[in-house]
């Protein structure tokens, strides 16, 4: 059975991967019309991530550990291998592939010819690099409308987005027997493909517009653990580390956003949602769980407008 100490650890594992988790922004903030040749495209967005998964996982076992606790004993305690290490690495894991966490990004978008732009995104150690093809709507710019584009133009476009990151959890002093007890590691690619439509708010999308859509994602998983002093559940062997394994998975979702602004400046909320079959993943000692659940991204971005000069 685990001692005290060790339920204590366990269960700050949960909230220490919270903090750590990589994934990709998700939400999406973009408008039908692409951005016009020759002009760039500023933003910051603010959003948080909420799964259900994490947060089912986490609090099952924080329970579990918390039934177990007294007071935490001295450091360096033999672990031995329980439900609520199974339970905590359950934990670990969803919030691994979909965290609860704020995150933030900057963006910067340009308009290589009409219909096509393309952009790269800094979302705090993910790096995104993605590009747009508007399929529908007149092409050109607030300062040289096309003729025909008015209030309520309808646009469309189809993106395709690719995001890459690796995380670790933190190096933090006081909290290192933890990130050595499981020693969980990973990285993590995800594609992005969002149809989106909208309808303009003036000629161009000079005051904004207003945007919805489907939205379709992929992700490739590879993570390991390395565990630290943990044995299996007699206490007699110690358990090795668990190589490099691959999960991947689908994800299916709808958004709402609007822009709102005049000529240079916009604001943007959006709202962004997920359903997903996470998979299958190995735990340390060979068992396996699995999980699904659904995530919603609201967010709230400032995008500025630099036309082209020509």
């Amino acid at each position: 059975m685990s001692t005290p100490s060790t339920a204590a650890r366990l269960a700050s594992l949960a909230f220490l991967a919270a903090t750590a988790a990589c994934t990709a922004p998700r939400n999406i903030t973009t408008s039908g019309k692409v951005t016009p040749q020759g002009e760039f495209r500023i933003a910051y967005n603010q959003s948080f991530n909420v799964a259900t998964a994490p947060l089912a996982k986490a609090g099952s076992a924080v329970k579990s550990a918390a039934s177990q606790l007294g007071t935490q004993a001295a450091e360096g305690q033999k672990v031995n291998y329980s439900d609520a290490v199974s339970q905590v690495q359950t934990a670990a894991l969803a919030y691994l592939v979909d965290p609860v966490q704020p995150a933030s990004d900057f963006s910067i978008r340009y308009g290589i010819v009409p219909r096509l732009d393309a952009g790269y995104k800094y979302a705090f150690g993910s790096h995104v690099f993605d590009a747009a093809y508007q399929l529908l709507g007149p092409t050109g710019s607030v300062e040289n409308p096309e003729r025909g584009a008015t209030g309520g133009t309808t646009y469309a476009s189809i993106g395709l987005q690719y995001a890459i990151q690796r995380a670790g959890l933190p190096k933090i002093a006081f909290l290192g027997d933890l990130n050595n007890l499981l020693g969980l590691s990973a990285t993590r690619q995800d594609l992005v493909i969002p149809l989106t439509i909208s309808q303009s708010l003036g000629a161009e999308e000079s005051i904004g517009a207003i945007s919805y859509g489907a939205v379709y994602a992929h992700s490739w998983v590879s993570y390991g653990f390395r565990p630290n002093n943990l044995y299996n559940r007699a206490g007699t062997a110690v358990l090795p580390e668990l190589p490099s394994q691959r999960n991947s998975f689908s994800s299916y979702g709808l958004f709402l956003n609007a822009k709102i602004g005049y000529k240079y400046v916009y604001f943007v909320p959006a709202l962004s949602f997920y359903y997903q079959n996470y998979g299958t993943y190995t735990l340390v000692d060979g068992s396996t769980t699995s999980f699904s659940g659904a995530t919603f991204i609201p967010s709230l971005g400032v995008q500025f407008r630099i036309p082209s000069f020509k």
